[in-house]
Order: structure tokens, then sequence, then C-alpha cells
């Protein structure tokens, strides 16, 4: 295909690169739509986890409570599992409130990408 030179060859090469330019940004902001979506989908199962370790805690502590009064050895493996389950539950929500202070970049790349767009058709025009 011959090479076409003048104000039409400059419109095809124009639009060739605002099309690079679009697909590029779209593919961009597909990336991160899917990192978002991954990373609430953690915080999501971390809560999950946090509420189900928390939960058998209580459950462990109550039952426990109940064995209080029982033989000596059970009391010692009820305890350290009530003990256990509490603070895996802590950690998680440790690591849950961690997640949600880090908060979402969702669209920070595209956006910057389309400041240095901007940024230099600018310095052309000027």
């Amino acid at each position: 295909m011959p090479e076409v030179t003048g104000l039409l060859g400059s419109v095809r090469r124009l639009l060739a690169t605002l099309i690079g330019m679009a697909a590029t940004r779209l593919e961009l902001l597909s990336n991160e739509w899917q990192e978002e979506r991954l990373r609430l989908l953690q915080v999501l199962l971390f809560a999950l986890f946090a509420v189900f370790s928390f939960c058998l805690g209580i459950l462990l502590l109550v039952l426990f409570l109940v064995v209080l009064f029982w033989d000596e050895h059970r009391l010692v493996v009820l305890a350290s599992l009530s003990m256990g389950f509490l603070v895996c539950g802590g950690v998680l929500i440790v690591m849950l409130q961690s997640k949600l202070r880090n908060g979402s970049k969702l669209f920070s790349a595209s956006l910057a990408e389309l400041q240095k767009d901007r940024e230099s058709l600018g310095e052309r025009h000027e």
C-alpha cells in the first residue's frame, strides 16, 4: 500500500496514534479493574475467616466455661483451642484493617498515563 503524504497522511497517522492510545488505555483500565476485583475478593475472604474464627473461639470459650469444673486435661485443651481461634481472628482482623486502610489504586495508572498524554499534547501545541 503506497504511503499517503500531505494532510490526508497526517490525519491517518494521527487517527492511528489516537486509536492505539485509546486501545492501550482501555487495556490498562481492564487490568486495573481485574486487580480491584481480586483485592475486594481478598478483603471479603479475610472478613469471612475472621468472623468464622471469632465464632468458633466464642463457641469453644463457652464449652470451656461449661467444662470448667470437669477433668484437668480437658480444660487445658479447650483453653488452648479457644485462645488459638481468638488470636487467629484477631490477626485476620488486623490484616483486614490493613487492606482497607491501604485503599484502592483503581485507575491510578490510567489517570497517570492520561495526564502524560495531556502534557505531551500540550507541549506540541505550544
